[in-house]
């Protein structure tokens, strides 16, 4: 059996305030640095994986060398793993891409199927690319545990491509910053294991609050 552990970046500052991030190339934060640290402890406590694949985006990069590190391996970079192209909105905040484009934006948030977002790129090309990018890893290493570093967008398209299920399905997907998802290629099937796990980042949150 074939392990997928598709995780997500950590935290930036574009997510702590909310803007659409997608290709942008904005690094962790000091919190995300932190995320990424208990991420790597956690993977290392239950699976010994041959190799980290990330997204360009140094967000990404970052995140998976930080688990990289705890295995001797080196991250390699994987484009199919970058998130989707949000063109016109990247840098926006919801607000403002409510008030300049108020029917899409209710597309984006009520149906994102066969959404194109202006000067960007389609969800339905990004989940081709992603999708096509996790089985082509899958094929790298049979029989082997292995870390994908993603975004949340390409993270919930890719899940849904595997799986079968339609974009309609898109914003019931959960993908916080350093969750992890366990995807088991079992033959040609996809099963997915383990779904937004972010039990590894309480003890953060527990000393924050301390």
């Amino acid at each position: 059996m074939t392990r997928i552990i598709l995780v997500r970046h950590g935290e930036t500052e574009w997510n702590r305030v909310e803007r659409f991030r997608g290709s942008a190339d904005i690094p962790l934060n000091e919190n995300g640095l932190k995320q990424a640290e208990l991420l790597a402890q956690r993977i290392a406590a239950e699976w010994k994986p041959v190799a980290v694949y990330t997204s360009p985006l140094s967000r990404a990069i970052k995140t998976g060398e930080i688990v990289a590190r705890l295995f001797q391996l080196s991250v390699q970079v994987h484009p199919g793993l970058s998130d989707v192209n949000y063109g016109d909105w990247q840098g926006l905040t919801p607000a403002e891409v409510k008030s300049r484009w108020p029917e899409l934006y209710e597309r984006w948030r009520t149906c994102p199927e066969n959404l194109y977002f202006p000067g960007g790129e389609s969800l339905d090309e990004r989940q081709q690319i992603g999708v096509a990018a996790i089985k082509e890893i899958a094929s790298r290493h049979p029989g082997e545990n292995v870390v994908c570093v993603g975004h949340t967008v390409i993270n919930r398209l890719i899940i849904l491509g595997l799986l079968g299920l339609d974009k309609s399905y898109f914003w019931r997907i959960k993908q916080d910053n350093c969750a992890l998802n366990v995807i088991e290629k079992k033959g040609e099937i996809y099963v997915c294991a383990t779904l937004n796990e972010t039990g590894h980042l309480l003890a953060q949150e527990f000393m924050s609050k301390r």
